[in-house]
């Protein structure tokens, strides 16, 4: 199982709708990447245009990985060895390109995505074919349309028990990843 996942903070929508660059923070860092390795993503990628936010998330990732956090928490440092800060999308998919020796396929997530999507059970045997896969969450009010149009996949928005529908990106993530890769009692969720 080859999956990758990725938050971009750029391009994004903010609430009027106009493509931003979002901040990175330390919650989402944390948190996904401790979904990512419970199941079983093999790298995560921090994906921002900004030098300065890149080298905060470096400073981060350097306590968690070899300073005091790294003795202090060994189970977090394994979690955020799987962070990548990275300046761009492209960046990625090549990356992942030159590891896998091919394209991976780009699955993208949002709450508002309309249009034909993939129900979780879809895209869990598009997982079992096996090829390359890079799972892509949006911060802000969410992935810009370019990034929307370079998707091989949309998969449908969660929906909850309410109407209510905007969930942080970590809670999102979390979701997201236990729906597709997660195991409950031996029989994966529809």
């Amino acid at each position: 199982m080859n999956i990758q996942v990725a938050l971009l903070h750029y391009p994004v929508y903010n609430r009027q709708r106009q493509v931003i660059v979002s901040s990175v923070t330390n919650l989402d860092i944390h948190d996904i990447a401790r979904a990512a390795l419970t199941y079983g993503v093999s790298r995560f990628y921090m994906v921002t245009p900004l030098e300065d936010q890149l080298q905060l998330v470096q400073r981060l990732l350097a306590h968690w990985r070899q300073g005091h956090g790294a003795k202090r928490h060994p189970e977090r440092k394994m979690a955020l060895e799987l962070v990548i800060p990275t300046a761009s999308l492209a960046e990625v998919v090549d990356t992942m390109r030159n590891e896998c020796g091919q394209r991976p396929e780009l699955l993208i997530t949002g709450a508002s995505l309309t249009g034909a999507t993939l129900s979780y059970s879809e895209a869990r045997e598009l997982i079992g074919r096996g090829k390359p896969l890079l799972i892509l969450f949006g911060t802000g009010w969410g992935l810009a349309d370019e990034v929307v149009d370079m998707a091989d996949h949309r998969l449908a928005p969660i929906q909850g028990a309410s109407n209510y529908n905007h969930l942080s990106v970590r809670s999102a993530a979390t979701a997201i990843l236990d729906r597709l890769l997660g195991s409950h009692n031996g029989n994966k969720t529809s």
